[in-house]
């Protein structure tokens, strides 16, 4: 089975012990610890072990030759359609998170990634909505285009629901809601933040937790914005300053004479 890197194995009382266990760590910040549970002896396990060193270049701006060797792995390892087309799901978000964090420019690695993935992935498919959510991230974050971004946050969505994957579906709550406060939807977009960190603390996931009291604050007036500005600080440094993106947004306006 190809595991998605935002789905959220491991969190209903049935799970698999292994996933569970996983999981627990992912949520909180230790992707390290969480792939060496994994053996890549088969694709779906080399997959997950790809997509959590992933999420760990992404939140800490490390990591980047593991997930590239842990990525390799999986890529040799797939077999199906849907298992080349999840891979290249990974390279393409491997990619995007490289150019994002300014590391190095591999935006049209990215864009060539997620268009092999969307060949190879069938409409419905289960890694479907996530890709469509990492398409809305380029969209969104290198392409500029908020309308292509909405699209497809909006196909995400919809794939979120029908798969029942809340850890996605916090996704795109989040950023969909992103994209309406910009617009000047503030009702609109303080419900879609509300909604992200909802599912987020029902998950337990402690990681993504700080971003979606960081975004709801961004949403909300004084003095609701500062206590939920403390409180995602106070996360933030819990963990140790992860996401390492999130510490500019957090620090207090510079004094003015």
């Amino acid at each position: 089975m190809a595991y998605s890197a935002m789905s959220g194995y491991g969190t209903a009382a049935g799970d698999d012990p292994l996933q569970i266990a996983v999981w627990r760590l992912r949520s909180r910040a230790c992707w390290a610890d969480a792939a060496a549970l994994l053996e890549p002896r088969t694709p779906g396990f080399a997959l997950q072990r790809a997509s959590l060193l992933v999420e760990r270049c992404l939140y800490t701006e490390q990591g980047w030759a593991e997930a590239e060797d842990a990525l390799r792995t999986a890529e040799a390892l797939a077999r199906s359609d849907d298992e080349r087309g999840a891979a290249a799901c990974e390279r393409g978000q491997l990619a995007y998170a490289a150019t994002l964090l300014a590391v190095r420019d591999r935006a049209d690695e990215a864009r060539a990634a997620l268009g092999r993935a969307a060949a190879l992935i069938a409409p419905g498919a289960p890694g479907r909505a996530l890709l469509d959510f990492r398409r809305g991230l380029l969209a969104e974050n290198l392409a500029h285009s908020p309308q292509a971004a909405r699209a497809a946050y909006r196909r995400a969505h919809a794939g979120a629901t029908a798969q029942d994957d809340p850890l996605l579906l916090s996704c795109t709550w989040r950023h969909l809601a992103g994209l309406a406060l910009r617009e000047g939807e503030s009702a609109e977009a303080r419900h879609g933040f509300a909604e992200s960190l909802r599912i987020r603390e029902e998950l337990g996931y402690l990681v993504g937790t700080a971003p979606a009291l960081a975004s709801l604050a961004d949403a909300e007036s004084e003095p609701e914005a500062g206590r939920l500005r403390a409180e995602a600080g106070r996360l933030f440094r819990l963990l140790g300053g992860v996401p390492t993106w999130l510490g500019a947004q957090l620090a207090p306006p510079a004094a003015t004479a």
